[in-house]
């Protein structure tokens, strides 16, 4: 999304779903649930090897 304008990229989403906003609503909210998953997994990964200091984390 970096190469175009967020409307561009709102409007596509909306179309994927076929102008059914609350599909696109849907859709947005289950792939954010599988990001947080995704990045739960890395940190889970990154604590268990030891690279999480107290207090910080070495993803950020």
């Amino acid at each position: 999304m970096s190469f175009r304008s967020n409307d561009t990229a709102i409007d596509e989403i909306v179309a994927s779903c076929n102008g059914d906003l609350r599909g696109a609503v849907r859709a947005l909210l289950l792939i954010n649930e599988h990001l947080e998953a995704e990045l739960a997994k890395a940190y889970a990964a990154v604590a268990d090897r030891g690279l999480v200091e107290r207090g910080g984390s070495a993803l950020h």
